[in-house]
């Protein structure tokens, strides 16, 4: 994929009103800390256009980010994050809620896992929502793939299809931001 031209276009906070427009929207869900920011620089082969951090949370925005002038990564906040209090949980939740259930670009949802570790109960219920929502299960992406064992990867990521009981048919890719495993197959499953 050649990227011509990539930018953080729109931000949107609880106040904010769900932007409509033609381009094809691509949500990236996932807990705090799994590595959202750095899927977007690595599939857009940047350096800090999505900002990171090592503290969770950050993300309290849905960000647009508009690539090539055609379609959009959408970076929803990530959830499971302690600090934010229960009434700021609610309210994103019902927002992001809002947005799965009105946008009518949506094309895809990736649902961004730690295949280090088991599924959280969060990660089972953003899962079960977005069946509910959209009716269709999320592209799954195992993150931090080259923190593990190539022998542990296939074991991990049965563990994620089990904890999350999806479809045997479901697309798991195992993904790093850091040596770019996966950037290409999830190109051409985007098919953008």
């Amino acid at each position: 994929m050649k990227i011509t031209s990539a930018e953080l276009q729109t931000v949107c906070g609880l106040n904010s009103k769900i932007p409509i427009h033609t381009n094809k929207e691509f949500v990236l869900c996932g807990r705090s800390n799994v590595g959202k920011s750095s899927f977007i620089n690595a599939m857009l082969n940047r350096k800090n256009l999505a900002y990171t951090s090592n503290t969770p949370g950050k993300t309290r925005t849905i960000n647009y980010y508009l690539i090539n002038n055609k379609f959009y990564f959408v970076d929803i906040p990530g959830y499971g994050y302690a600090k934010a209090s229960n009434d700021e949980q609610n309210a994103w939740a019902s927002f992001i809620n809002k947005y799965f259930t009105t946008s009518e670009s949506i094309e895809e949802i990736i649902l961004l896992c730690d295949i280090r570790h088991k599924p959280t109960s969060d990660d089972k219920t953003m899962y079960d929502f977005i069946l509910d929502a959209t009716g269709y299960e999320p592209i799954i992406l195992a993150t931090k793939v080259d923190k593990v064992k190539k022998s542990e990867i296939k074991k991990n990521v049965d563990i994620i299809k089990k904890e999350l009981n999806t479809s045997d048919d479901i697309t798991i890719i195992p993904f790093s931001s850091e040596d770019k495993t996966g950037v290409n197959e999830v190109w051409k499953l985007l098919n953008v």
